[in-house]
């Protein structure tokens, strides 16, 4: 029988899926073949004809998963599914779906890790909150959680409850996103907190800005963009955004090294600006990772052929400057599969910072 572990998290967005992609790669040194499962996902993609989780979608392509994507990703939570569910609940159904998915996976691996979604008790309304599934699939968990000293230690126990509950065995913890200038304070004190509580500290990773800075090609995909120029630098990170509503002169103070404009597309005079400076300064400088013209406007076609020049992508979307720049500043940033800086680097501090020992003895 294959060995598995559930990667649980305190909240969204704490790094289930980082943690995740990087204990597959450590394991399989271990244990040869690693598979991967995402019993309910709430983020979906269509792949190979099928709605999938997207953190599925980066294992499969990241890890190079031999398993079909429909069984890493059995149930996607689609708009209506659970008003749909309350008014007509299918539990049985449910269960069915991820048992024979699970049963596939493990069928072919030697361990397979399994990805909740969002804090312990989420997917509860329809009966399969992550403390029902890692009892319903029998695994120890691994609980993330991000920096801090009192609040993920709040979090961690408050969760800690949920799978006591269902009677699951919490592994360990995994205390992710810890600010450097910090991060021998918070080791030092989580740990000692967490013991009193009899909880064993797994991993204690850092804070690396890298990870949630957003590349042109997130941007465009979550924007529905359309791209003018530059696809082939969708790879650029931006690490500023920088709104065009003002005059140029005034703009020269704001445009910092990786400064994604978000201008209209008839305010040439704040595109031909960043453009200047992008070219004048190079690698020394302030540099423009992208540009957004908002309103559907494109600019003159002289003005668009010398941002072609300078090697600056352009999206072009219909919505105001207002609305692009809250969703921008909004967007949640994910690792997509072809960021390869970021997976790589995930990769590294995983296996520097998490006791892959440990979790093996516990396995």
């Amino acid at each position: 029988m294959s060995k598995r572990v559930f990667i649980a998290a305190t909240h969204q967005n704490d790094g289930k899926t980082t943690v995740s992609l990087g204990l597959i790669y450590c394991l399989k040194k271990m244990f040869g073949d690693v598979g991967f499962i995402k019993p309910v996902g709430q983020r979906y993609l269509i792949e190979q004809g099928y709605k999938a989780d997207e953190d599925s979608i980066l294992i499969e392509h990241v890890c190079k998963m031999k398993t079909p994507i429909k069984d890493m990703s059995p149930i996607a939570v689609e708009r209506g599914f659970t008003e749909n569910y309350i008014k007509k609940p299918e539990k049985a159904k449910l269960v069915k779906q991820i048992k024979e998915s699970y049963q596939k996976i493990a069928k072919d691996n030697d361990l397979v890790v399994i990805e909740g979604t969002g804090h312990a008790g989420v997917g509860g309304v329809f009966d399969l909150s992550n403390a029902a599934v890692a009892k319903l699939l029998k695994a120890k968990v691994i609980l993330i959680s991000s920096g801090g000293i009192g609040r993920p230690i709040d979090e961690i126990l408050l969760n800690k409850a949920l799978f006591d509950k269902e009677g699951v065995e919490i592994m360990g913890v995994v205390i992710n996103k810890v600010l450097p200038q910090k991060y021998k304070k918070i080791d030092s004190l989580v740990r000692k907190g967490l013991a009193r509580k009899g909880l064993k500290v797994l991993g204690m990773i850092p804070y690396d800005p890298v990870l949630s800075k957003p590349t042109i090609g997130q941007i465009k995909a979550e924007l529905k963009a359309q791209v003018l120029y530059g696809a082939t630098y969708s790879d650029n990170v931006v690490e500023k955004i920088v709104i065009g509503a003002m005059e140029p002169h005034d703009a020269l103070d704001y445009i910092d090294d990786k400064s994604l404009v978000i201008t209209p597309g008839d305010r040439e005079d704040i595109i031909l600006t960043a453009l200047s400076m992008h070219l004048i300064y190079g690698d020394n400088g302030p540099s423009v990772s992208g540009l957004i013209l908002t309103g559907g406007i494109s600019p003159h076609p002289s003005v668009l052929n010398l941002v072609k020049c300078a090697d600056i992508p352009v999206l072009l979307v219909k919505e105001d400057t207002y609305n692009i720049a809250s969703r921008v500043h909004d967007l949640t940033v994910k690792i997509r599969p072809k960021d390869k800086t970021k997976t790589n680097l995930v990769i590294d501090m995983v296996n520097k910072y998490v006791n892959i020992d440990e979790i093996v003895k516990a396995l």
